[in-house]
């Protein structure tokens, strides 16, 4: 189930619940669905019970209380949590952490791209990116590129002029054409240039100098991309991704091999992040924003380094089917982290 059909099961269960004659309100044009927030669960949760309090004249727990019963019948719905003042937290059949974890290990580093059935989001589109002669805006149309083909999408890439030799060898960037603008009508990709040459940083942290922050935004360009400190937020994701594959090399000396299954703990915000990622890609394609997957692998490699630790057993632990479904988990984020990086042009490797 997508948000959008979600959204419309929500308001499905409000036109219930007032034909029921349990709420008196008008039914709204749309309901919200988000990530759950701070203390939520489940895939997703909806705000509607304290946006209709008001005009129900009842408190909103009082009126998610009346819509739960509803959402939990619905289809494809598994579970509805009531969490604070009245947000309803729901879990989708399909989407419990096993099955997500073993969707994320069956795709592997492609997880989240386009579906082969063309149903992705910019499957079969031709798109033209073309960018003036300056390096951070040819790094960002290549990575753009990138990504708009992970949708589904067919790109070509222009610039007004070739790329110079040293921008190809330090950062990889190449170009399909160079000229002026082709007749079709192009995206025109014009990032706010770079105040330094990011060169001398290197390919992964010039080109992630460059692609982490927003096209609007300026970039620093300076040895901040280099330290290997936890103040550096491409080496928290290189980092985040070399522990997980340390952790199976890790288990495989201890005789036990990953095995989706159910995660507690640490992992509620993980596993958020993780589930995002496709709506990420499909996002950071359509708006031609490789920033946006910088910052969302940022999210995932930030909530995954508290949970590994406790991957593997401890003292006299037996690896367990808790153990197992940890190291899942911990693949799959190591998946994710490691696609997400190739589509920036940028190395995961796997000791660090």
């Amino acid at each position: 189930m997508t948000p959008v059909e979600l959204s419309r099961t929500v308001l499905h269960a409000v036109r219930r619940a007032v034909d029921a004659g349990e709420l008196n309100v008008t039914v709204p044009a749309r309901a919200v669905v988000a990530p759950p927030g701070p203390g939520g669960c489940g895939d997703y949760a909806t705000s509607i019970a304290l946006q209709l309090a008001r005009p129900a004249g009842q408190p909103s727990r009082r009126v998610a209380e009346v819509l739960r019963p509803y959402l939990v019948a619905a289809d494809g719905i598994t579970d509805v949590v009531l969490t604070g003042p009245g947000f309803l937290n729901i879990s989708l059949h399909g989407t419990a952490p096993a099955d997500l974890v073993a969707e994320i290990l069956r795709h592997g580093p492609r997880y989240g791209y386009g579906r082969a059935d063309g149903t992705g989001g910019e499957s079969g589109r031709v798109v033209q990116l073309h960018c003036p002669h300056d390096l951070r805006a040819v790094v960002v149309a290549e990575a753009a590129a990138r990504i708009l083909r992970s949708q589904g999408a067919l790109v070509r890439t222009s610039c007004t002029a070739p790329p110079e030799p040293e921008w190809t060898a330090t950062l990889g960037v190449r170009v399909d054409a160079a000229g002026p603008a082709p007749a079709a009508p192009p995206v025109d990709v014009r990032p706010v240039p770079a105040p330094a040459d990011p060169l001398r940083l290197g390919r992964d942290a010039g080109r992630w100098a460059l692609l982490h922050p927003a096209a609007h935004d300026r970039p620093r360009i300076g040895d901040e991309h280099l330290v290997q400190r936890e103040g550096n937020p491409l080496f928290r994701v290189r980092y985040a991704h070399a522990r997980t594959r340390a952790l199976s090399r890790n288990a495989a000396g201890l005789g036990f091999a990953a095995e989706p299954g159910p995660v507690s703990g640490t992992a509620q915000e993980l596993l958020v992040a993780l589930a995002d990622h496709p709506r990420v890609l499909a996002a950071a394609a359509e708006h031609r924003a490789p920033d946006r997957l910088a910052r969302h692998l940022v999210t995932v490699g930030d909530a995954a380094l508290p949970f590994l630790p406790t991957v593997l057993p401890r003292g006299g632990e037996k690896p367990s089917a808790a153990h197992r479904a940890r190291l899942a988990l911990a693949e799959a984020v190591g998946a994710v982290l490691a696609g997400g990086l190739s589509l920036l042009g940028i190395d995961a490797p796997d000791h660090l």
